[in-house]
Formats: C-alpha cells, structure tokens, sequence
C-alpha cells in the first residue's frame, strides 16, 4: 500500500475524480486501492475482471488527469485485477451476466413506475401469457434494466429457463458476424430457441433493414411458440425512427409500459434503499438534499451516494451536509441559477395575459389551455422535475397531461412559426433572468 504520505495524494486524487467523474462513476469505485507509484506509474487494483475491464476503458483518462493533478508531473495509470468475490459470474463463460441485486424487493416503486413494475412481476410469474411481448420504455437510469434482470432473475429461479437476454447493438453485430461466417442457420437456432428473450436498447433496430428483417422472423417464431417476449427502449415504439411499420405493431400487441422520472418521495425512497444496501449511514438531512438536488433519473441519484461515500472514506469522516454539498460540488450561486416552474409561470402569464389560477383551473378554453400546455412543455424541457410534480403544479393533473401537452406543443412548434418564436423567447428570457 501507498506511504501515509502517498495516502494523502489519494485523497487528492479521488477528490478529483469525484468532481470530475461525472456519468463514468460506479458504485464500486469505493473499493479501487493504490498498490504503488513508481517511476511515473500509478497501479491501482479494481475489485475483479469485469471491473478492471471498465476502468481501462471508460475510466483511465479520468484518474490520469486526477493523477496528473494531485501529483503536478506526467503520470500514467494502470488498473489491476483484484480476485473476485466467490460465486460471482464469470462474464466470459456465460451468454449474459445478471446482477443478483436486480430483484423485485430491491426496486423501488412509484407513480413513475407502478405499471411497469406491476407488468414484469406478471410475466415473471407467467412468462408467455401475461404480456407477451412487454415493451419498457424510459430515458436512460429509470430502472428499465433493473426490472428486465429482475424478470429473468425471478424465471431462473422458479424453472431455469433458458434465457437469451442481451442488448440490441450485441444482437445487431451477432448477425453481421454470422452471416460474414456463413453461420446464419446457428444464428437463428440460437435465438428462435429461447424460452425467454429479453433485448435491451431496441431503439438501435432503426435504421438496419437487414436486422430488422431478422428480428421479424424471430419475434414471429418466439411469439407463435407462446415464448416471451421483452423489450426495452428509450421511447415508445410508434416513435423510434425509421423502424418498419410491421415491427411498430407487433411491439404494441401486449403490453407498452412507460416509466417516468421518479418524484420526490420516491428519489427518498430509493437514496434510502440503495445507502442501506451499501452499508452506508446518510443523515436525514443528506437524504433530503440528494433528493432535492438530482431529479433526473435513478442512476444519478445512486452515482451521488457513491460520490459522497468515496469521500467520507478517503477522508476517514463521518458524512454530513457539509461533506455532501462539497462531494456533490453545490454553491449556493450554483443552486440560484435553477429554474424554477414558478419562473416559467410568471414569464407565461404576462406572456399571454392570463392569470395562474386561470392555468390552475379546469378551462379548456383556447386562450387559457394553450398557455397552460406551454406551460407544462417548458417545464419539462427547462427543469429537472418529474411529470408528475408539473401536473401537480397545474391543478393536480397527472403525468398523462404533461406528456400530451408536450407532444401537442412540439407539433405546434412546427406548424406555427409565431408560436415557435414566442416559445423561443420565453426560453431566453426564463434562462436570462437565472444568470
């Protein structure tokens, strides 16, 4: 292990990776260890292979410029391979790798999520007569992934069926490479034959005809089998660009589930449960802000949890608000210059002279229900809460509202110039007032 001395430039070192971490942080980053510094070289040993796989692929630039920074001169790091735990998967032995974490006691449910949870529990307990196919949709860090492993967790347990589960871009390139091998009819024996098939990130069928084709086939003979069938995507399936109409219909003949940014009772909820399946202790008052300050999905809110826990261990401290704040890099300025729905409602109303109980109320006059749309479009474009809580700004309606009036605004955009300039200027000037 490093000297105390070198201790300290570890420290320095994961306090930098931290602020500068970003998206590329895991939860696991709390257990990377330096081995040594020597001649310009940084060792550092992640927990095992899959880890250590990561790390030199998405992570190395990021602890080289922490490095470079902590130590002032040009150094170069290389990541280790600590043993893994026993019984952990070995990825390269196995078609598909599951995370025993991803269960259905350990996901967190909520206005946001309620039917897709409700929808995979059913499949999982009746696996090609439930739904069939399920398709999840959300923006990325909602828990789709969580819940697709789930289902598959749950099957594996009751019957050890066989499941195919992987992404879109692994199938897209399985097929490339079977047909540059000649090695279509193993390609097709290999996914036809699946008792479950999950793909993640379908989204990637647009725009590659020949996998599309293929995909036909096999939904087809996956389908008249009454083997299930599911389905992730970033978006529903009648938007996915240029992905065959015959495709978009068969994805909507079970069951589409959309999940949505979490709330604020369940952001709580979830920073609760996954500090608590850690091992980490967060006061009450950590708890609150991490959920007032990350509305956008899950994974962000778990990727705060592990920003503020590599901090208290590096620093050997008990965590508090103070420690969260500068973990999490918030300033008061930071936080002023948040918009707010309030100032989104307040530029609208002088905008187009109507009052916000008007916009509260249940009007469905013209003058007052195109306002109240533009309303809720910025809202969701320009700030970080959840459909729910813009419905609940706007006379308690629910998520389904806010997404019509999104959708209705964006094709007015492209019919109306006027509307489009207006809803131009509302946004500079909202932005404006922030700075």
């Amino acid at each position: 292990m490093l000297s105390t001395v070198d201790t300290q430039l570890w420290q320095e070192i994961i306090q930098h990776v931290i602020a500068h971490g970003g998206q590329v942080i895991r939860p696991w980053f709390a257990q990377l260890e330096p081995v040594a510094l020597e001649h310009g070289l940084l060792e550092i040993r992640s927990p095992g292979p899959q880890e250590q796989a990561y790390c030199q692929q998405r992570a190395t630039h990021l602890f080289t410029e922490a490095a470079q920074a902590a130590t002032g001169r040009l150094v170069t790091v290389c990541f280790l391979a600590g043993t893994p735990a026993k019984g952990e998967a070995d990825a390269t032995a196995q078609e598909f790798v599951l995370n025993n974490d991803y269960t259905f006691p350990n996901f967190v449910t909520g206005p946001c999520n309620r039917l897709a949870n409700a929808a995979c529990i059913a499949v999982a307990e009746s696996p090609g007569k439930a739904y069939n196919p399920l398709f999840v949709h959300g923006a990325a860090g909602l828990g789709k992934t969580h819940l697709l492993q789930a289902v598959c967790n749950e099957i594996i347990s009751r019957s050890g069926a066989r499941i195919v589960f992987l992404s879109c871009e692994t199938f897209i390139n399985h097929l490339i490479e079977a047909i540059e091998l000649g090695k279509l009819h193993d390609f097709r024996y290999r996914y036809r034959h699946a008792e479950l098939l999950v793909i993640d990130d379908v989204q990637f069928l647009s725009r590659h005809e020949q996998t599309q084709e293929e995909f036909f086939h096999t939904f087809n003979t996956l389908y008249q089998t009454q083997k299930q069938i599911i389905l992730s995507c970033d978006r529903p399936p009648a938007e996915i660009p240029q992905l065959e109409e015959r495709l978009v219909s068969r994805f909507n003949w079970g069951l589409v589930a959309g999940i949505d940014r979490p709330g604020y009772e369940t952001r709580v909820a979830i920073i609760r449960k996954k500090s608590s399946a850690r091992g980490v202790e967060l006061p009450e008052d950590v708890v609150c802000l991490i959920a007032a300050t990350i509305e956008s999905n899950a994974r962000e809110l778990e990727g705060a949890i592990t920003k503020i826990s590599m901090l208290a261990r590096v620093l050997d401290r008990s965590i508090d608000l103070a420690m969260a704040e500068e973990a999490l890099g918030l300033d008061a300025p930071a936080r002023a210059r948040e918009v707010t729905i309030e100032q989104i409602i307040d530029a609208v109303t002088k905008r187009f002279g109507v009052r916000l109980a008007d916009l509260q109320s249940r009007k469905r006059s013209k003058s007052i229900s195109l306002p109240r749309q533009v309303c809720m479009y910025l809202a969701r474009n320009l700030t970080r809460h959840s459909l729910e809580e813009i419905g609940g700004y706007f006379g308690g309606r629910d998520h389904t509202t806010v997404l019509h009036a999104n959708r209705t605004i964006e094709s007015l955009r492209r019919e109306d110039l006027s509307l489009h300039a207006a809803i131009q200027q509302l946004t500079h000037e909202i932005r404006d007032a922030r700075r």
